[in-house]
């Protein structure tokens, strides 16, 4: 049996697909709340929770990337650049003591994927197909270009988001928004696709792949 026709029966699972995406960053979240001194302005307490928070966050993604191997069958080479980059700089941040790195990995992330895509695009191809390691069913080469460059300037934006949220916030601010706002600004962003991507030929099955595989970033 190839590779390929085992990946294909391994089971797809919505709820294996939203731990592996939202887990680490909850844990991180979660961690980080419940070490947080009561005192805003204890710049030592906070540094402590977000060191805590950090390696948590480190642990619960190489644990998300094992879920995601053994459960789906596969890890997406998006998956593989986002673990290594939360890695990255989640030891930095333990290394210097200093939340800055942990903030600022999104904005690379979403920098980095956005070269990719506007790269591909120059050269006419659909990086994100690539990215996601997905075929959604029926979409046409055309769709997979438009959707490779509706997300690079939607991962554009994201990446300018994180750096404003980041000078004008505190680090409990930023971490909610990184929680909540991101994540509900990328959900709206995929829905958002749907009749573009419809009106190039995916399929209802392709439609709900899409939707529990939105390329968010932890």
């Amino acid at each position: 049996m190839s590779e390929t026709t085992a990946q294909a029966q391994k089971p797809r699972s919505s709820w294996v697909n939203l731990v592996v995406d939202f887990g680490p960053l909850l844990v991180f979240f979660l961690t980080y709340r419940h070490f947080s001194p009561a005192d805003d302005n204890n710049g030592l307490g906070i540094v402590a929770a977000v060191i805590k928070g950090t390696i948590g966050f480190m642990i619960a993604t190489v644990a998300a990337l094992i879920i995601s191997k053994w459960r789906l069958g596969h890890v997406s080479p998006m998956v593989w650049l986002s673990t290594a980059l939360i890695l990255g700089f989640g030891a930095l941040t333990v290394f210097f003591n200093d939340p800055v790195w942990i903030q600022i990995k999104p904005t690379v992330i979403y920098v980095l994927f956005a070269v990719v895509l506007f790269v591909g695009l120059r050269r006419g191809k659909p990086m994100l197909r690539y990215l996601l390691q997905s075929a959604f069913e029926g979409l046409t080469d055309e769709g997979w270009l438009k959707l490779s460059r509706n997300w690079a300037f939607f991962f554009v934006f994201l990446a300018v988001l994180n750096e404003v949220l980041r000078e004008v916030l505190t680090f409990g601010g930023w971490l909610q928004a990184k929680l909540w706002l991101f994540t509900g600004l990328s959900f709206l962003f995929t829905f958002a696709q749907i009749p573009m991507v419809l009106r190039h030929g995916m399929g209802e099955q392709a439609k709900t792949e899409l939707i529990e595989n939105p390329p968010v970033d932890q």
